[in-house]
């Protein structure tokens, strides 16, 4: 069965907890399966690179973004059937051990619902610089960023030495309930060699489902032969950040394609929708969704 979620409102300066709340239990009432947060802190005055977005520089709607295990740990407080997710955590802004600690207590807080955790190398080189890593070194750093994570999370004592993090050997408390899976937002050819060997996921968002397919395909022929396929979870922006709009029937026909192709999920992305203004704006899309459910559920 094909899962439909929601990213959370995250971005702009309408988000409020009280927004977050009645946006989670009204998610939860239309029969969303899950509920999902992105990952960036800076917004960049002088932008270096390339914005990894649809449009040409950083929408402003990142100048206020909340922190997302802060804002998992909450949510997980505001619904008890909900699954939680990362869509997508920027790997440049966290450190592995930290990290695993992090996801361990937002899925203690929830009794054992977070079950999806999205990485990926980012694009922002200012996010990089700020916490003290060389975005030079995002895709290596990447490489030896997956096993560091898995290690925290596997028995103690608790033990990971390679190029970039040396952990252990130690104890580290609490584990998660049941590990989660891992998510890959990669689509470099180096980065999608990374899906195959390292994650259990891909999150492709805006292509074409015969697209989607088409890597996949490739993906899994690349993936070693102990482990299951790569499944994928398809983000979808009602509004994309260069201000491409679907309408609500295009975007039910798309989660259709994506449950005739036996996707495992889709995640449908509200947070650069320009209508919205205020929290009642935020409620209004989200009820306007409801077709997209039932499309979901078949």
């Amino acid at each position: 069965m094909t899962t439909i979620g929601l990213t959370l409102p995250q971005l702009g300066p309408v988000v409020t907890a009280s927004l977050i709340r009645d946006f989670v239990q009204q998610a939860d009432d239309m029969g969303f399966d899950n509920v999902w947060v992105q990952d960036h802190f800076l917004y960049a005055l002088q932008q270096s690179g390339d914005y990894g977005g649809s449009a040409t520089d950083q929408p402003d709607v990142y100048r206020s973004v909340w922190a997302p295990t802060e804002l998992l740990a909450a949510v997980a407080t505001w619904t008890d059937r909900l699954q939680l997710g990362t869509s997508i955590l920027v790997g440049g802004n966290h450190w592995p051990a930290q990290l695993a600690n992090r996801l361990a207590t937002v899925d203690r807080i929830s009794e054992g619902r977070l079950s999806v955790v999205g990485l990926s190398v980012g694009w922002s080189e200012e996010e990089h610089r700020a916490v003290g890593v060389d975005p030079r070194t995002r895709g290596k750093r990447m490489d030896d960023f997956i096993p560091a994570l898995r290690a925290c999370w596997s028995d103690d004592p608790v033990e990971h030495h390679g190029a970039f993090f040396d952990i252990g050997p130690a104890i580290m408390q609490p584990k998660p309930t049941r590990i989660p899976r891992l998510m890959s937002g990669m689509y470099s050819k180096a980065g999608l060699a990374r899906t195959a060997r390292d994650f259990d996921l891909w999150n492709p968002g805006s292509i074409p489902i015969s697209n989607v397919v088409g890597i996949l395909e490739d993906i899994n022929s690349q993936r070693p032969q102990d482990k299951n396929p790569v499944g994928a979870i398809y983000r979808l922006a009602q509004q994309s950040t260069a201000g491409k709009r679907m309408t609500v029937d295009e975007m039910t026909t798309r989660v259709a394609e994506c449950v005739a192709a036996d996707l495992e999920g889709v995640i449908i992305e509200t947070n650069f929708c320009s209508e919205i203004t205020t929290s009642t704006g935020w409620l209004e899309v989200l009820t306007n969704l409801k077709p997209l459910v039932e499309a979901a559920k078949g």
